[in-house]
């Protein structure tokens, strides 16, 4: 069984605060989600919506993700991709899709400076 579907099954279970995901359509490995603005944060009241695509080995090695809601972030280029170590190098198959949702919310609320990004490559 694909991996999604247990992603899908858990996000059911016990959904993340302020965050919801599911796949578009019938395709398992392409996904909406939505993260709203966390409080006392410029993105407060804000709906911020991703696209998450699985790989075909997934979860060895990391989802694709990227906000196609206008963001202006230190950490997100103007493409929505995002500078997240989970996302790329510390990625874990022990990460789960509502783990990373909480971890994209939480860099709205705090910012990397060490990986802010410069003519938005990285």
């Amino acid at each position: 069984m694909c991996m999604c579907l247990y992603e899908l099954q858990d996000l059911n279970k016990d959904p993340p605060t302020n965050c919801s995901a599911g796949p578009i359509g019938d395709d398992l490995f392409f996904w909406q989600a939505t993260i709203m603005g966390p409080g006392d944060s410029p993105y407060e009241n804000g709906v911020y919506f991703l696209n998450i695509k699985f790989p075909p080995d997934y979860p060895f090695k990391p989802p694709k993700i990227i906000f196609t809601t206008k963001i202006y972030h230190p950490n997100i280029n103007t493409a929505g991709a995002i500078c997240l170590d989970i996302l790329k190098d510390q990625w874990s198959p022990a990460l789960t899709i509502s783990k990373v949702l909480l971890s994209i919310s939480s860099l709205l609320t705090d910012p990397n400076a060490g990986k802010i990004i410069i003519f938005n490559n990285f």
